[in-house]
C-alpha cells in the first residue's frame, strides 16, 4: 500500500485525486491556427504581380525590344511579320557584335525603317564574293553558310560596292539570308553599317509571320535564332 506523502499541501493532494478519478480524460486541444483571411491573399498577390509588371516594364525598356521583320530578305531564318525580341544595344555594341549575329540597324541612306540582316564581317576583315559560284570568302575563307536560302549570286552592279573589299573601324558587313532577294551591304546605299546603327541582335522569335512559300503559319518557328 502506498504510503500518503505528508510533505505536500492539502490542495495539491486534493489535484492528485482529481486526476487519478479521471484517468482517461483527454488534454485540452491546441488552437487552431489562423488562416489569412480572402483580402490578405489579394493583396499578397497583387503586391508580387506589381513587382513583375515593374521588372517585365524595365526588362523591356532596358534590355529587350520587340520589333516587326518587313519583307523576305531574312528568309528562311525570318519571315515577313515575324515579332522578334532583340537585346538592345545599350547591352549589345562595338565588340559584342560577332559574325553570324542577326541585326536590326538602321541604313539612314537607304531607307527610314530598320533593316535586318546577319553580319557578315566586323571591322579589319576583308569580304570578296564569287557571284559565279555564289560563295562568300571572308579573309579567304569560303564561308559555311547553311542559314541561306541559296546561293549569293545577287550582283548590284553600278549601284553595287566593288568587292574585295576591308570593312572599316567601327563598321560591320550585312546581308540577308534570301540573299537573291536583299538589299543590304551589297548595295552603295547601304555599304558598310556604322555600329552606332545597330539596334540590337535578335534573340528569339515571339510570333511566326505567315510563310507564303511554305502556305502556313509555323508555330514550331517560336525560339531562338542563329
Amino acid at each position: 500500500m502506498k504510503e500518503p506523502n505528508h510533505d505536500i499541501t492539502p490542495q495539491e493532494q486534493m489535484a492528485e485525486a482529481m486526476q487519478a478519478e479521471r484517468p482517461g480524460e483527454a488534454q485540452p486541444a491546441a488552437p487552431k491556427e489562423e488562416k489569412p483571411s480572402l483580402w490578405i491573399e489579394c493583396y499578397t498577390l497583387l503586391h508580387d504581380l506589381v513587382y513583375i509588371l515593374v521588372f517585365v516594364t524595365i526588362l523591356f525598356v532596358f534590355a529587350l525590344r520587340v520589333v516587326s521583320v518587313s519583307g523576305p530578305s531574312m528568309y528562311p531564318t525570318l519571315v515577313d511579320r515575324d515579332y522578334v525580341a532583340l537585346l538592345s544595344n545599350v547591352f549589345y555594341s562595338g565588340s559584342d557584335i560577332q559574325n553570324g549575329d542577326v541585326v536590326v540597324a538602321l541604313a539612314p541612306r537607304f531607307d527610314d525603317e530598320p533593316i535586318v540582316k546577319r553580319v557578315i564581317a566586323t571591322a579589319g576583315q576583308t569580304v570578296d564574293i564569287d557571284f559565279t559560284r555564289g560563295i562568300v570568302y571572308v579573309d579567304g575563307a569560303a564561308l559555311d553558310e547553311p542559314y541561306i536560302n541559296e546561293p549569293t549570286h545577287l550582283q548590284f552592279d553600278s549601284r553595287g560596292v566593288t568587292f574585295p573589299l576591308t570593312v572599316e573601324e567601327g563598321h560591320v558587313f550585312l546581308m540577308g539570308d534570301n540573299r537573291n532577294n536583299s538589299s543590304d551591304s551589297r548595295l552603295a546605299s547601304i555599304g558598310q553599317v556604322d555600329t552606332r546603327y545597330i539596334l540590337g541582335k535578335v534573340l528569339f522569335v515571339m510570333m511566326p509571320g505567315y510563310d507564303k512559300v511554305k502556305d502556313t503559319r509555323d508555330f514550331g518557328r517560336i525560339g531562338g535564332v542563329s
